[in-house]
């Protein structure tokens, strides 16, 4: 029987507050043993990976409607921050997914989560994480990411202003000139990025696999990012490494207006999942 999009909507959205307000009868019981931090190597990062993809290809269809609005959202802000004369925050609106994705790849998490467990894991199932027991720490910690992205906005804001503002740039090209040939669009470029990192890092370090401890384990949010920090103390540069994947592929993701994050979302939000199987006992 083919349904209207409006029939198909509501039972979309039914079966999603069916999963959130009801408990699966076959749900296993979360760990409340303590965490153990293990060494991991650049090779548990091509596992984790694989895995994601794997994840990705079974479930594609519902990921991709899931991660459509990661992109549409990017555009969106960088299209009012253009048209408002914010020419420059749009790059700092489009490299703050950094910031935020471990947060918004939650869904993917559960849906990773339900299908190593034998669950279904469809896009009405990812919302099943706002009936997690962790979901107030799940939420705390995601306002912590969203405020240090409004954070970066607003240093990058007045990096611009102490360099190459505080007027506007009369067009995209009179930027990307100042940019690129100017000593206070050198510093700007550098400043600007150097703070990013250091944001990115920090953000980075306390959610790397605090999310999905928080999904599996009956652990206090303070637990989830001793946890998290731990993984990155005890393996510097592996996890420097799945930084750099990290930012490399929400680069060539951002590229195309944003639409190849629809694909890297998904596979980084698996694959995330799936590390923290490797990097927590």
């Amino acid at each position: 029987m083919i349904k209207t999009p409006p029939g198909w909507g509501y039972d979309v959205l039914a079966h999603a507050y069916h999963s959130i307000t009801t408990v699966h009868p076959d749900e296993t019981v979360r760990m409340s043993t303590p965490p153990v931090v293990r060494r991991i190597h650049i090779v548990d990062l091509r596992w984790a990976l694989a895995r994601g993809m794997e994840d990705f290809r079974e479930s594609r269809t519902d990921v991709i409607f899931l991660c459509v609005i990661y992109p549409l959202i990017g555009l969106l802000m960088a299209r009012v921050a253009a048209g408002y004369d914010m020419l420059p925050l749009v790059f700092p609106l489009a490299s703050g997914f950094a910031l935020v994705g471990p947060f918004a790849a939650v869904g993917l998490n559960e849906m990773s989560r339900r299908r190593e467990l034998g669950l279904s894991a469809g896009l009405t199932d990812a919302f099943s994480v706002f009936r997690s027991p962790a979901i107030g720490g799940i939420l705390l910690l995601g306002a912590t990411l969203i405020v240090m992205f409004l954070f970066w906005l607003v240093l990058s804001n007045s990096v611009y202003n102490l360099t190459l503002g505080p007027k506007p740039p009369v067009s995209l090209a009179a930027f990307a000139h100042s940019v690129l040939y100017t000593r206070a669009g050198w510093v700007m470029a550098i400043v600007g990025i150097g703070v990013g990192f250091v944001l990115a890092v920090i953000a980075g370090t306390i959610s790397v696999v605090s999310f999905p401890i928080l999904l599996d384990r009956n652990v206090s949010l303070e637990t989830a990012i001793r946890t998290s920090i731990g993984v990155v103390m005890r393996n510097p540069l592996t996890m420097m490494a799945w930084g750099l994947i990290i930012v490399a592929s929400l680069v060539v993701g951002s590229i195309p207006l944003l639409l190849g994050l629809i694909l890297v979302m998904p596979v980084l939000g698996h694959a995330t999942w799936h590390l923290y199987r490797r990097a927590v006992g």
